[in-house]
């Protein structure tokens, strides 16, 4: 091969995630631009927060993805911390080996994905396999937990998610799309049951799925974000950043109480808003757009707010979010709808 054509190659070589969160799907795929944005917004805050410190130099923060799709945060994570770690642990095995074991942990939203992110992160859909870069993982499924598990069905809705029983009371050979994180009354307990031992997460970070079919009229469906956003908060960790619809912001469709609980939470740190999720999602229509937060466990007062539309950004404001009212993010941008 010439060197034009090594060039050439590697300039049309795109990375595998980018294309899978380019895939029209139900469950969309977080594109790793957005992923690492996510990561910066939490480092500036992890420095901000520890003197100037550096999170991805730190050998004891845990980190989860509760709805991990292609393992794009797991692994972006697993990347920083490989660089971040190399003074503490210089040996390169060791030192892998200590994140994946001991600080990258991932609940896989189904049977596939969860082989998709273990795919990403240990580079073998098998986390003991030849080809995989952890050596000192315990189980097949590493730190990336699936386990299916059935809707508790109370007359025609599952009580967790408001699934439609008529549409996700499928046979084992299906997926229903019961996702054990929100399936649970008691979080804490259950992550101790998918990990073998009692967690304390310091990041929990991801991309939940948004909504299910309800079996109400038409193409109903009903929200389930808000459940993954308030379980990750019931695990009490230091910080916690998920993209969600931007929806909330007006609330209804069963969002008026999680939209009251979000601007009354005084430890939402940072909004990054995007009005046209094509911007983000390319391909995707979601009503509304889209929003990433950062609520930090530490922090009281204002939140910071950006707005990114068809590749303008808005230059960042803060705001008390219980005096936000009706007033604008900015002068160019859309009207505050929180």
């Amino acid at each position: 091969m010439n060197s034009q054509v090594g060039l050439n190659f590697r300039l049309h070589n795109p990375d595998v995630l980018t294309c899978i969160a380019n895939l029209s799907n139900d469950e969309v795929f977080t594109p790793p631009e957005l992923a690492n944005k996510m990561l910066d917004t939490l480092s500036d805050a992890w420095a901000a927060n520890h003197g100037g410190a550096d999170i991805w130099a730190d050998k004891t923060v845990k980190f989860l993805d509760p709805c991990t799709k292609s393992g794009i945060f797991l692994r972006e994570i697993t990347n920083r911390l490989t660089r971040g770690l190399e003074k503490e642990i210089p040996n390169l095995q060791e030192r892998v080996d200590h994140i994946l074991t001991k600080q990258v942990f991932g609940i896989g939203m189904t049977r596939l994905t969860s082989l998709i992110a273990r795919r990403s992160v240990y580079c073998s859909r098998h986390a003991r396999g030849d080809h995989s870069i952890a050596k000192s993982l315990q189980s097949d499924d590493g730190n990336i937990y699936f386990s299916r598990i059935e809707h508790t069905w109370e007359s025609e809705r599952c009580k967790y998610c408001g699934a439609g029983k008529s549409v996700f009371d499928r046979p084992s050979s299906l997926e229903n799309h019961a996702y054990g994180f929100i399936h649970s009354d008691n979080i804490k307990a259950r992550l101790s049951e998918f990990f073998g031992e009692n967690m304390q997460f310091d990041v929990i970070i991801g991309n939940p799925p948004y909504q299910l079919n309800d079996d109400g009229f038409g193409t109903s469906a009903t929200p389930i974000y808000h459940l993954f956003v308030a379980q990750a908060k019931a695990l009490e960790p230091r910080y916690l950043s998920m993209v969600i619809p931007a929806r909330w912001f007006s609330g209804g469709k069963g969002l008026d109480e999680f939209r009251a609980s979000m601007l009354g939470d005084d430890r939402l740190r940072v909004i990054d808003d995007f009005p046209d999720s094509n911007d983000v999602f390319v391909g995707t229509q979601i009503k509304g757009g889209v929003c990433f937060f950062l609520w930090d466990k530490n922090s009281r007062g204002k939140v910071r707010v950006t707005t990114h539309y068809k590749g303008v950004t808005s230059k960042p404001v803060e705001r008390v979010l219980l005096e936000a009212g009706t007033v604008s993010l900015s002068d160019t941008m859309r009207p505050c709808r929180f």
